[in-house]
């Protein structure tokens, strides 16, 4: 007994179309396949509220000024801290004959130095602050009043 099946009515076997030819996208013209993009939306019909333009925050006066206190005072601190163990790594390097004098009950200028890394670096801590309370402070201050003013 052979196994027939029903829907095959003649003796050719039935193929099927190639996967391409399956999917036939609708004719509608607005009809955009997965990978094709929409068009660009079209502008609004109502008008748009006027824009006052805002000076950038740069160009701003009393900023720059703020900005130009808070320069001073980094570069002071800076300076003073590592111009300071600058000062010790160059004289350590290329003086080592001032730096093995001795100072007195076995201290030398090298080691007197490196001691004075501390202080130094304390000097510049309150440098900074100083400096900040009496010029960047009172900037910032003014910044804020005006600020919440408006």
């Amino acid at each position: 007994m052979s196994y027939e099946s029903p829907h095959a009515s003649s003796s050719q076997p039935q193929r099927r179309p190639p996967y391409r030819s399956q999917y036939q996208p609708p004719q509608d013209p607005d009809f955009l396949l997965p990978w094709q993009r929409s068009a660009a939306a079209a502008p609004p019909r109502w008008p748009s509220p006027p824009v006052t333009p805002v000076p950038a925050p740069g160009h701003h006066g009393d900023l720059r000024r703020l900005r130009a206190a808070y320069r001073v005072l980094r570069r002071g601190a800076t300076l003073t801290a590592l111009g300071f163990f600058t000062l010790f790594l160059l004289l350590s390097g290329f003086a080592p004959g001032l730096m093995t004098r001795p100072l007195g009950s076995g201290l030398t200028i090298g080691l007197a130095l490196g001691l004075c890394q501390l202080p130094v670096t304390l000097l510049a801590i309150a440098l900074y602050e100083r400096t900040a309370r009496r010029a960047v402070d009172p900037l910032a201050a003014e910044l804020r009043r005006t600020g919440a003013a408006r």
